[in-house]
């Protein structure tokens, strides 16, 4: 055996119990009391937790936007994302007008195969149909793996945005194959008429941000992915969830039997619109924005009750001299923030510290990811999967700073966040990649995922 971890305390979506767990050949091999075998390495992971590494189905490495690129490229993104115990992540890259699904896939492809520190796998954007021409290459991109695709309803100006028609026939094609289209939903046009009148009164901070799109503007844009997925009987996963009344919207269709996923973030778990009134709000401009604490209440009592399936966390970070170009504009301020590194740290303290359950905090980050999204291999401490395991320990006390974490971002919105307890080890496919506190992995150990049919 490569590895034994003895005398764990096993935690999955559905119970806890304590076991040993024999990894070799990057799966795990045997799990059962006092086992008796031979490994290279033995870890005692005696008053800690064992838990299936994380997979976060949101992040944006590399990407163009807003005049710049994000900050954390394929290497130092999945290089902190094992360090904070996500042995997995989505990418999401966007075609645009003339490209390929399978082009632009390739490429980036070819990047993380030199660079990538985790497993990965990839939504793709969908921003132009190109005359069905991307309708008929979805059975190609399915047939490799790529079973997902995302639409914004946003971004009109960017030329990212699909219209209901282009979202309609995306919605079709996609139960066609047994795949999911992904939907970021806010309403554009409410957005450009409240922003160009805010500009207008020179109304300009980052509080303008959240007010150009608040909850009823995202809600409106919820309701209309909901009535497209109930009536043309299409399933759909709705990303970043941050509003109550779209998040009610969602719960009544879930409870009458339709096929409707919902994900949200940390960072609307833990902040307000609150943030945007601070000195330093620029740096907590994202879209959909942070909303006020009804909203924020109601994501936990949506997912202690079971009707968020996912938290993941639209990884998408900017250099803070970046932000600083809207100081006087917040329409100039790249939009997005860090997370990849905080995710299972900050839903394991919610466990923690009683706020959840431990079964759901993986459920919610591992195994849930893994059953929607095709991953047959992830997101359990089960034999015959993938050996991507993370031992916490609850005991551990870390608080955030930039300087701990192991991005290539110079901010974070979660500096001075403290975590009761945080993973100590982070093993991918049999692997040791993370362990008290640094990166000993190497780029290029991540593979990618190939992903069955919805």
């Amino acid at each position: 055996m490569e590895i034994l971890i003895k005398n764990g305390n096993v935690v999955t979506a559905s119970g806890c119990f304590r076991a040993d767990i024999a990894v070799d050949h990057g799966k795990i091999a045997t799990i059962g009391n006092c086992l008796d075998v031979e490994a290279k390495r033995t870890i005692d992971a005696d008053g800690k937790l064992v838990l299936p590494g994380a997979i976060d189905v949101h992040t944006h490495l590399a990407m163009p936007f807003g005049g710049t690129v994000s900050a954390d490229g394929y290497l130092s993104g999945t290089r902190a994302a094992v360090c904070g115990g996500v042995t997995t992540i989505f990418d999401y890259p966007v075609q645009h007008k003339g490209e390929t699904i399978m082009g632009l896939i390739n490429t980036k492809r070819r990047i993380l195969e030199r660079e990538a520190c985790c497993d990965y796998a990839f939504h793709c954007c969908i921003t132009d149909l190109n005359k069905g021409e991307i309708l008929e290459e979805m059975r190609l991109a399915v047939d490799e793996g790529i079973t997902s695709f995302k639409c914004f309803l946003v971004y009109k100006k960017e030329g990212m945005m699909v219209d209901d028609g282009s979202l309609a026939k995306l919605l079709l094609r996609a139960k066609e194959l047994g795949a999911m289209i992904n939907v970021h939903a806010e309403n554009p046009d409410l957005i450009d008429i409240r922003t160009e009148e805010y500009l207008k009164e020179g109304k300009t901070s980052p509080w303008y941000h959240y007010m150009s799109r608040p909850e009823f503007v995202a809600a409106e844009a919820d309701k209309r992915v909901v009535h497209w997925s109930k009536h043309l009987k299409a399933p759909v996963y709705i990303v970043h969830m941050s509003d109550k009344e779209g998040l009610e919207e969602i719960i009544k269709a879930k409870t009458e039997g339709y096929e409707i996923y919902v994900e949200t973030c940390p960072q609307y778990l833990e902040f307000t619109c609150e943030v945007y009134k601070r000195a330093d709000g620029r740096n907590f401009v994202c879209s959909p924005p942070m909303k006020g604490s009804e909203s924020r209440d109601a994501l936990w009592s949506a997912i202690k009750s079971g009707f968020i399936d996912t938290v993941a966390t639209d990884h998408c970070p900017f250099q803070s001299y970046e932000k600083d170009w809207g100081i006087n504009d917040f329409t100039k301020i790249p939009n997005g923030c860090a997370g990849v590194e905080n995710l299972y740290p900050y839903m394991l303290d919610a466990a923690n510290t009683g706020k959840i359950s431990f079964e759901r905090a993986v459920e919610v980050c591992a195994t849930n990811p893994a059953k929607i999204f095709g991953c047959e291999n992830k997101g359990e401490i089960a034999v015959g999967k993938d050996a991507d395991i993370v031992i916490y320990d609850p005991k551990k006390e870390f608080t955030v700073s930039v300087d701990n974490m192991h991005s290539d971002y110079d901010h974070t919105i979660w500096e001075g966040k403290h975590f009761s307890g945080y993973p100590v080890t982070t093993i991918l496919r049999g692997n040791i990649v993370y362990d008290d506190g640094a990166f000993v992995g190497r780029p290029g150990m991540g593979r990618f995922v190939k992903r069955k049919r919805y």
